[in-house]
């Protein structure tokens, strides 16, 4: 390790605990940097790179580890345009679907084994959560913490009962502080998400050695991209909000110095469902903190746009996309296994647009969760929704399910367009609708949109012909197999937007090397638009992607209703 290096990661701890308990911490991390066994790989981020968003037991057959069924249905259904899996968290768990993580280093016996983890590296590049800022209830950790043993006592924020922590922000409406009987007397235990999900106490700098193992542990375990799970709310400080404080960019700042030493292909990707200033904060200054930030507001906004069938909200954003560095870039989405977060469109989207999106969630079929502030009152926090009945009503997907497909497929194609690298939930992949029998078994909104699917039920309806299932796979697969060929949708590329029409997003991409450009138009209406091209100086030929038209010096282009053209000059 450069002594340069060695500077910085003393540096950072002795911002975070001060330069004694720095000089105590730092020779603990040394023998993990040294003794590290990482796989060399070589990074890459380019238009290839596309993740595919799964629980490990998604897909289920009798007999059948899930994660082996899960690897037979990716290399069948999803390579080659699909090429990188973010497996949610598959350790053993006690609650939230795998996000009260007991044991850090497992893989849940349930979904199979590390043998059955590398074996989907063999194939795909993959993405780990690391759930760092709490741990289950039933966790050893917690477990020893109850009986009131060392080291663990101080693993974990204690405060009295009549703390205030009204500035707290808080995406649940639970308390902050949750009461456990120990030998030595009911203690108050900080618990940002639930009673079962303990909040780490990184104040302890003991706690992010540990840590610093769980990490490098799942570089060794092959991890390619790393998923700092609600890494927001990982420092406390009584009397502020305890969200995004400096102490939680130094924590992410110092993994990235770790990461840097040992692994320097490894992509760190911050999770933030927070409002857009706040979340791309997370970016630091381009290259000491994240790679990819999720891009939270794109699912309201696209959601918005489809409903609203007016593009100005989402062009008017996606202008302001700011390009950070050459290293660095948005992690795209529009749906995930939690809802659609309407917080980060705060100061996007009006109140009453917003309200909009709520109402109209709720006609589709979908719930609400809700978030408590700091005046005692609820705030909408994210829709609990399939992302393809949040776009359609089912009415419509019952009468004209060709309508339905091709407004999502839209929805969907304006997610890849975008600069960055997309990300794909298994359930829009396949089509899948809101699952009201889950929600009525389990009592969460989040089950609607986390069904668990039988494989081979799941492959026969792929398989057979104008079935919604078949429909939206093939269109999407579609889109994947041309973006994943063209420079232009790089990554780390540029783009350019441009506000022709308010039933038209369009979006320039450009390759790194400007060798290739890209004008990707999305009619998001029910009817036909006429484009003046003449500002594009079309003198050449330009050929549609997605339909293999080649046009002559175009000077208008008209989009049927949710038309996609993606047209490239030749």
């Amino acid at each position: 390790m450069s002594s340069a290096m060695t500077a910085r990661i003393q540096a950072k701890l002795a911002q975070l605990y001060g330069s004694d308990r720095a000089a105590e911490t730092y020779p603990k991390l040394v023998p993990l940097l040294e003794e590290a066994s990482i796989p060399a790989v070589s990074p890459t981020l380019s238009e290839k790179e596309v993740m595919l968003i799964t629980y490990g037991d998604q897909i289920s057959r009798p007999g059948e580890k899930p994660l082996v069924t899960l690897r037979q249905f990716l290399q069948a259904k999803a390579a080659p345009f699909i090429n990188c899996v973010h497996i949610l968290p598959f350790y053993p768990y006690s609650s939230d679907d795998g996000f009260s993580v007991i044991d850090y280093m497992a893989v849940n016996p349930a979904l199979g084994e590390w043998a059955d983890v590398a074996a989907l590296r063999q194939d795909f590049q993959l993405m780990f959560d690391a759930v760092f800022n709490h741990i289950s209830a039933k966790s050893a950790w917690f477990a020893a913490f109850l009986r009131d043993e060392a080291p663990y006592t101080d693993y974990f924020t204690v405060l009295p009962p009549d703390t205030d922590v009204s500035q707290v922000v808080r995406p649940r409406t639970t308390p902050v502080l949750t009461p456990f009987a120990t030998p030595s007397g009911t203690k108050y235990v900080w618990t940002t998400f639930s009673d079962d999900q303990i909040d780490l106490n990184f104040a302890n700098p003991d706690v992010l050695v540990e840590l610093i193992k769980v990490l490098l542990f799942y570089v060794e375990q092959g991890a390619t991209f790393i998923r700092l799970d609600a890494i927001a709310f990982i420092w406390k400080t009584i009397g502020t909000d305890c969200i995004h404080l400096p102490e939680a960019h130094l924590i992410i700042q110092f993994m990235r110095d770790v990461l840097d030493v040992v692994a320097p292909h490894v992509v760190l990707i911050t999770e933030t469902n927070v409002p857009h200033a706040e979340n791309i904060s997370y970016f630091g200054n381009g290259s000491n903190e994240a790679q990819l930030v999720y891009n939270f507001a794109l699912p309201p906004l696209i959601l918005h746009t489809l409903h609203t069938g007016n593009t100005s909200k989402l062009t008017q954003w996606a202008a302001s996309l700011e390009r950070i560095s050459d290293t660095t870039t948005y992690f795209n989405f529009t749906a995930s296994h939690d809802g659609i977060g309407v917080r980060p469109v705060t100061g996007i989207l009006s109140q009453s647009e917003i309200e909009a999106l709520v109402e109209r969630t709720l006609a589709h079929g979908g719930r609400v969760s809700y978030r408590a502030l700091p005046d005692g009152s609820k705030s909408p926090y994210e829709l609990n929704i399939t992302y393809f009945d949040a776009i359609t009503a089912p009415e419509i997907t019952t009468t004209q399910p060709e309508i339905a497909v091709r407004r999502f497929i839209v929805s969907q194609a304006i997610m890849l367009a975008i600069v960055g690298m997309p990300g794909i939930y298994f359930h829009s992949l396949v089509g899948s609708r809101n699952f009201q029998e889950g929600v009525a078994q389990t009592g969460h909104n989040r089950t609607i949109n986390r069904e668990k699917l039988d494989a081979d039920a799941l492959i026969a309806e792929l398989d057979t012909d104008k079935s919604l299932r078949q429909q939206v796979y093939h269109h999407y697969t579609h889109l994947l197999n041309i973006r994943t060929a063209q420079p232009a949708f790089h990554a780390l590329g540029k783009q350019q937007i441009h506000d022709l029409h308010p039933g038209i997003f369009a979006v320039e991409r450009i390759a790194p090397d400007n060798n290739q450009r890209i004008l990707a138009l999305h009619n998001v209406t029910d009817t036909a638009i006429t484009l003046d091209m003449s500002q594009f100086h079309t003198d050449n030929q330009c050929h549609d992607l997605l339909t293999e038209m080649v046009y002559s010096s175009p000077s208008v282009f008209t989009l049927a209703p949710y038309q996609i053209a993606w047209l490239l000059q030749v």
